[in-house]
């Protein structure tokens, strides 16, 4: 039996909790799940999983196995898709799924850069910042930055976003210059995604620092609080690759610079790794590569 489906049954098993809820996700047959972890545990030649009528447990043996097989199926999703005539005959449309700030800043020059070496690959680019289920919303790929990853999600690590606080010089005009994130708290902070506290997290030489702020705008789109805070309307907290140009320009003051908001990872969210499309895996791979080597992307993110 083919051993990278092996490991993403058995991966699959291990994430959805059950051999039922793996065969359904992977619209497979119980059986043949059955059969592919029994493949597995030949394999190993020792018990992976303790099995009950309630619920599922890994062994010691089946803990070192999860993690082996996560990364057999890593190494076999970044291989390289096969350009030349391949990328001449891949075609089809793709639904991609993103905030409207990396859609700005970064996607908006990337995807055309794939459809270049894709050109019978059509994308449709949906931007905004709701949580949105996949199969029912028909997407193939979300783009999100986030540490709280849900666990039946199935996520490739793109880069990594980072954060800035800043304002503007006509909003700090007469007022106290925060020199650490407690003195936030008597700020009018502009807030993500909700009204009343927010959490701010930063790190200084391993040390972390977690402040609750508050002010009198929130919104679920960051590209809307950068313009409020270019107003003057108060302290936001920004991805860096969104505002790195107006901190150049003076429009907005880098504040806190000894202390590094919490960083973030950008992830490619898809369904399933079962019979994955080509052109969903050669999106996947362009992006891995371009946010690793952009020069575009680099500069974004290097602070002057």
């Amino acid at each position: 039996m083919d051993r990278i489906t092996a490991a993403q049954v058995f991966v699959t098993i291990v994430e959805q909790g059950s051999l039922i809820a793996a065969a359904d996700r992977l619209d497979m047959s119980r059986a043949m799940v059955s059969r592919y972890l029994a493949e597995m545990e030949k394999w190993a030649g020792v018990r992976l999983l303790h099995r009950t009528t309630r619920k599922i447990g890994l062994t010691s043996a089946g803990e070192n196995t999860y993690q082996r097989s996560l990364k057999l199926m890593e190494l076999a999703e970044g291989m390289p898709v096969q350009q030349s005539l391949e990328a001449q005959t891949l075609k089809g449309l793709l639904r991609v799924s993103c905030s409207q700030s990396l859609g700005i800043s970064a996607l908006a020059v990337a995807i055309p850069e794939f459809m270049r070496m894709y050109p019978q690959i059509a994308v449709n680019l949906q931007m905004n910042n709701k949580v949105v289920n996949l199969v029912e919303e028909r997407i193939d790929l979300a783009i999100r930055i986030t540490n709280n990853l849900e666990p039946n999600l199935i996520a490739r690590p793109l880069s990594t976003c980072h954060s800035i606080v800043c304002a503007a010089p006509s909003y700090l005009a007469g007022k106290s210059i925060p020199q650490n994130p407690a003195d936030l708290t008597s700020h009018n902070c502009l807030t993500y995604n909700f009204f009343g506290k927010s959490l701010w997290v930063f790190e200084k030489q391993n040390e972390y620092y977690s402040v609750p702020v508050s002010g009198t705008l929130s919104a679920n789109e960051s590209t809307v609080l950068m313009e409020a805070a270019l107003l003057g309307a108060g302290v936001a907290m920004q991805p860096y690759y969104s505002v790195s140009s107006y901190l150049m320009s003076g429009q907005l003051v880098e504040l806190l610079p000894d202390y590094q908001p919490q960083a973030m990872g950008i992830y490619g969210i898809y369904a399933s790794r079962q019979n994955m499309p080509s052109t969903l895996r050669a999106l996947l791979d362009f992006l891995a590569g371009w946010f690793a080597e952009s020069t575009y992307w680099q500069q974004l993110m290097s602070k002057p």
